[in-house]
């Protein structure tokens, strides 16, 4: 009997940062409409599923990640009739839409943490982590925010501190009472009605901490130009074995609904990953794997990860692999120019398990330069240096003014490089970024050897890597060059070349092969 797969298995998930991937009233911020009128171009690209950061009612202190109400649509992004249009739309294009859970802190000006915070008596003061202060009169704890700062921070009318592990517009949720998690499961049954295919569960492992209050320890690995909040190792504040309770719980939420995915964010070392797969599979059916954004960009390194990473998984979990996101810089920076980002691509699109996109990744974009005065990250306030406004620059669609993402001032400036790395000037070039990314989300949909079939390591070396990609008879084999300089492969047998980062007029290749710099290939026997 055929192993049959998911959608979100075989597919190629895309993340949009609302802000910045389309404005349709010219107000400088990306919008639902704007989103709707770019549908056509996902159908285009070949993505299976959209992942939409955070839409809901916000006032905005950490864009969107501060809810004042998990249940409705902010006007700066429309209205809940658009949402229901998108839904529509997508779905009517055979698209999947996942939206973006926050359970480990609401706004402060949620309705929630107002009545929290009116009094100690207060029926929802334990919906948050309210303690007195130390003896000193200071935080009961030394826990930092990872926005920088102390955690705690100390309400004069109740005399009591709350805990926040983001900002101090975020308070923290307290997953240890049950209306809580009755309330925000609830909240994930009101949009899976509504029709969505799922959510990408934001900072899980930050779900739960200590409950004796328990110092957390100096880290000796820190060094200066690390978050200050990497200061002190997370030992009492990040992936407490209690969290994994709680996923359970959204996931048998999820399962209420057929077919859909949930995803979790958790930046934790391979095999702490794997716990959140839960048991027997009861956890994330994906807990996203960000290693190939930390890992060096070396032959051997990628190959010890995927190989510890294909070890650890759990019998039935999946992998998936992410290689830039709305936190960190973009692919194109980080690695240190357009054939490293090409490079890159072909690998995230090769390696066994669900990839996900950042948007504009398929056009090459870059980090956007922002000026003092330019600045909106919160974290980049509190920490100069560790900001994330450079990697949420406005989509270009074209090198108009504007980009082509609005008509008005973008609330984040246009790189200069929009220019080169545009929507339109690339769909018209077959050898452009975002033709080669077409050609490989193609690739990969057209061979199931790709999408679900297995993984092997051929061969490896200090600047080349080759792995084999099967399902039944079909044998595909994947080679990288990650040197600077051209490098000889050997190739077993005559192999028909399916798609290559760089252009070559073979159709067809034998023995051994010389691949240009920073050249992959795909190739079929």
């Amino acid at each position: 009997m055929a192993i049959t797969h998911a959608w979100w298995q075989h597919g190629v998930v895309y993340q949009i940062y609302p802000r910045s991937f389309q404005d349709s009233n010219g107000d400088g911020v990306g919008d639902l409409p704007g989103i709707i009128g770019r549908i056509d171009y996902l159908r285009w690209l070949g993505v299976t599923a959209v992942w939409l950061s955070p839409i809901f009612p916000s006032p905005m202190a950490d864009f969107g990640y501060d809810i004042s109400n998990y249940t409705d649509i902010d006007p700066v992004f429309g209205s809940m009739a658009d949402f229901d249009r998108l839904v529509s739309e997508m779905h009517r294009r055979d698209l999947k839409l996942i939206l973006d859970f926050v359970p480990n802190h609401t706004s402060d000006l949620h309705p929630w943490f107002l009545e929290s915070r009116a009094s100690r008596a207060s029926a929802k003061r334990n919906w948050y982590v309210w303690h007195d202060p130390a003896p000193d009169g200071g935080p009961p704890t030394n826990w930092a925010s990872e926005f920088g700062g102390p955690a705690w921070t100390l309400d004069q009318a109740t005399g009591q501190y709350y805990y926040h592990a983001y900002l101090r517009q975020q308070p923290d949720l307290n997953w240890r009472e049950p209306e809580v998690r009755a309330a925000m499961h609830d909240v994930m049954r009101f949009w899976l009605a509504k029709g969505v295919d799922g959510f990408r569960v934001d900072a899980i492992h930050m779900l739960v901490e200590n409950e004796a209050l328990t110092d957390n320890e100096p880290n000796p690995q820190w060094q200066p130009g690390q978050s200050p909040a990497r200061r002190l190792l997370r030992t009492h504040t990040a992936d407490l074995p209690e969290t994994h309770s709680h996923v359970m719980g959204m996931r048998k939420v999820v399962d209420e609904f057929h077919d859909r995915v949930l995803i979790g964010e958790a930046y934790l070392p391979i095999e702490r990953m794997m716990m959140y797969y839960g048991d027997e599979l009861s956890g994330f059916h994906l807990p996203f794997n960000f290693h190939l954004i930390r890992a060096p960009w070396k032959a051997r390194a990628i190959a010890d990860l995927a190989t510890a990473y294909e070890a650890a998984l759990p019998p039935g979990g999946w992998p998936n692999w992410v290689l830039g996101n709305h936190d960190k810089p973009r692919v194109a920076t980080r690695l240190g120019g357009q054939p490293q980002a090409r490079l890159a691509a072909l690998l995230l699109l090769t390696l066994r398990g669900t990839p996900t996109l950042y948007n504009g990744e398929e056009i090459g974009m870059v980090d956007g330069k922002i000026r003092p005065d330019e600045v909106r990250d919160p974290w980049e306030k509190n920490a100069p240096g560790l900001g994330r406004d450079p990697c949420r620059t406005p989509m270009q669609w074209s090198d108009a003014a504007g980009a082509g993402f609005t008509s008005g001032t973008p609330w984040l400036p246009i790189p200069a490089t929009a220019t080169l790395y545009n929507v339109g000037a690339e769909s018209d070039d077959p050898q452009s970024m975002l033709s080669f990314y077409r050609r490989m989300i193609g690739l990969r949909q057209a061979e199931p050897a790709l999408s679900v079939g297995d993984y092997r390591l051929l061969e490896v070396s200090e600047y080349m890597l080759k792995f084999e990609r099967s399902i039944a008879e079909r044998r595909l084999v994947v080679v990288l060059n990650f040197a600077d300089q051209p490098l000889d492969v050997s190739l077993v047998g005559t192999q028909r070349l399916l798609l290559t980062t760089h252009e070559r007029s073979e159709a067809a290749l034998a023995g051994l092969v010389t691949l240009a710099a920073f050249e992959a290939i795909v190739t079929a026997s």
